[in-house]
């Protein structure tokens, strides 16, 4: 709900999914949620369909909140963060694992070489080899990019009511080469530190007419 450009930001980042083609969406929803969902409500407005799971007193992380919607979830699904603006194809990792059954997961990444925030991906260009937070070798020169695809199976398989970041799910798929790759061309923007927020202001009223 905080305001980038004269707007919330949650109505950015809903007006991208839908440029991308995206008509059914989910949020995942803790502290405060009732706000956004109160602002957000059905997504009609947008031209979505929202629906809405709300993770509860407990604190879940990322793949424990997306276990909890399994209920509400498609076949294949996208899964973005709720701080981050991306300029590039939201659907093209869906359209990839669509395409390919060779894979559980494609996510998308960014030629990042620490500019933007600590890399945290190698790759060949066609498969995430390894995800790591903690291992600083200069070949991580990628970084996640706040976007993927992964088959329902995936979130069924995390264990339900655990707390479990996505990382670790991300790390399994990569480690089992499950993971393939779509490289972003057009650096990501994030909304969760003062800075980040400052320079998505900046991008977008730019762009805005």
């Amino acid at each position: 709900m905080l305001e980038v450009a004269g707007r919330p930001f949650i109505d950015w980042q809903l007006e991208r999914l839908a440029g991308a083609g995206v008509r059914d969406v989910v949020m995942c929803i803790a502290f405060l949620g009732d706000q956004i969902q109160s602002h957000v409500g059905d997504g009609s407005r947008l031209g979505l369909r929202v629906r809405w799971s709300q993770e509860g007193p407990k604190l879940l992380g990322t793949a424990g909140a997306l276990r909890a919607a399994l209920p509400l979830l498609a076949a294949r699904m996208l899964v973005t963060y709720g701080d981050s603006y991306l300029p590039d194809d939201y659907a093209a990792p869906l359209r990839m694992l669509e395409a390919h059954d060779d894979c559980d997961g494609v996510m998308a990444i960014f030629k990042n070489e620490g500019r933007w925030d600590t890399s945290n991906v190698l790759t060949d260009g066609t498969w995430v080899l390894r995800y790591d937070k903690v291992d600083r070798s200069p070949a991580f020169d990628h970084i996640d990019y706040g976007n993927m695809a992964l088959r329902r199976e995936v979130v069924a398989g995390i264990p339900e009511g655990m707390p479990l970041g996505l990382h670790a799910v991300q790390q399994d798929l990569a480690n089992r080469k499950r993971l393939r790759a779509y490289v972003a061309r057009e650096r990501f923007h994030e909304i969760g530190s003062p800075g980040g927020l400052a320079e998505l202001d900046e991008y977008l009223r730019k762009r805005t007419p």
